[in-house]
């Protein structure tokens, strides 16, 4: 079931045309991750979707329903940002009930709501910390447990890993599939990041200089990739990262 159908969307920034005519579908429990190089117009499609931008021309479609020009607070969709964004003041505990405050039905359940997702992303013990006591990673679930806490029906996410060491990545790139098994979240997730975007994605969409190259599954764009493009920024990419590290594994002894 599709649950956000992007229509021709058009962006232009001084004279710059940033997206050119935009279009594609995401289905409602799917993870799509938006692949690109810097500059290549897939963050200014992760601000128009979350509200924070509007397009020059396009039409956003959500549960069969034109929100192009609903405001943010109304869109039900969260983001998650790659600097965490969190109050450096509060507590775990207090940053995801920050977000729930305003939200006049969950306004009375809050601390509640706020505890039993910190429970669910695996911070409890970390409750009544700081943000400077915990890890990059710990911070980062915590900037997604604040987002799950008001029950988006769309999470997106703005290169969420950058700033994270190796080891991390890996671990945090485990916890975002769990979590979006676990609450069946729609994920949209922006990275430049070859790699990760196999690991992560049911679907991929390849963009370079503000259009779609190809958007398939991974498997798809491996065995038919669409272009040269696709063949060069993609899979010969993977190739090398595969060759550079393959020749330090030794096979093992049976």
């Amino acid at each position: 079931m599709v649950k956000l159908e992007i229509q021709n969307l058009t962006h232009i920034f001084n004279r710059h045309k940033v997206l050119n005519g935009v279009s594609f579908t995401v289905n409602d429990g799917e993870f799509l991750s938006i692949l690109g190089p810097s500059g290549c117009g897939k963050t200014t499609i992760l601000r128009i979707l979350i509200g924070l931008l509007s397009p020059s021309s396009g039409k956003i479609i959500k549960d069969g329903i034109d929100i192009t020009a609903v405001p943010a607070s109304r869109r039900n969709m969260g983001i998650v940002f790659q600097n965490y964004a969190l109050f450096q003041n509060m507590s775990v505990l207090g940053n995801v009930e920050y977000a729930l405050k305003f939200n006049k039905e969950l306004k009375s359940r809050s601390r509640m709501i706020a505890a039993d997702v910190i429970e669910q992303v695996g911070l409890s013990e970390h409750i009544n910390k700081k943000p400077h006591k915990l890890s990059g990673g710990q911070q980062q679930r915590v900037a997604i447990a604040r987002t799950l806490a008001c029950n988006p029906e769309i999470i997106l996410f703005d290169e969420p890993m950058s700033a994270l060491d190796a080891a991390t990545r890996l671990l945090l790139r485990d916890e975002i599939k769990h979590i979006q098994k676990q609450f069946r979240t729609t994920m949209i997730y922006i990275t430049h990041d070859q790699e990760e975007a196999f690991a992560l994605s049911d679907r991929i969409m390849v963009m370079d200089n503000g259009t779609i190259q190809q958007i398939d599954s991974p498997e798809e764009i491996i065995s038919n990739p669409a272009n040269d493009y696709i063949r060069e920024f993609v899979i010969n990419n993977l190739r090398l990262k595969v060759d550079s590290l393959v020749k330090y594994v030794k096979p093992e002894n049976k």
